[in-house]
């Protein structure tokens, strides 16, 4: 076992933010940042929020409801702001939003994604999580919902285990 603290933790404990530049690297032929560009960078965010809950590594173990909402063109910067929405057992849901800033400080809503992690020890094996305190009624909303999501991802699972 270990000595890893699981006691409750909220969402502010572990919220990470990120901020990125978008270079010609990061952009296709249109200008516009690439989608798997913004996965990585949704990824990473999500890793460490996760990280800092479990107190241990995480995996990624599924990406839902991505929505790519508003372009994110060359130039622009991009915040990302990743929190613990659920943690169940040994798995954590983490919801990301993207937001791009212009050049004028212009803020928009680029995109939302739901990432659901597990918490592993050096051998891949699952360990226990934190519960996840709710602090707030938006604390309260984002766990219902995620609760309905763990529901679908659960019978999306089975479904395909069935194939």
């Amino acid at each position: 076992m270990t000595d890893r603290d699981l006691a409750p933790r909220s969402a502010d404990f572990s919220q990470s933010v990120m901020t990125e530049l978008v270079l010609p690297q990061h952009t296709n032929a249109y200008g516009t940042c690439f989608g798997g560009t913004i996965l990585s960078w949704i990824d990473i965010a999500a890793g460490i929020c996760a990280r800092r809950h479990a107190g241990a590594q995480a995996v990624t173990v599924a990406f839902d409801d991505v929505h790519f909402i508003t372009p994110i063109r060359l130039g622009d910067i991009v915040n990302i702001t990743a929190r613990v929405c659920h943690a169940g057992r040994t798995s954590m849901e983490i919801r990301v939003e993207v937001w791009r800033e212009r050049h004028n400080g212009d803020r928009e809503h680029a995109n939302t994604a739901y990432v659901v992690f597990v918490a592993v020890d050096a051998d891949g094996r699952p360990l226990p999580v934190p519960a996840l305190t709710l602090g707030t009624e938006a604390d309260r909303a984002r766990h219902d919902e995620a609760v309905e999501r763990r529901q679908l991802r659960m019978t999306k699972a089975k479904r395909a285990a069935m194939r």
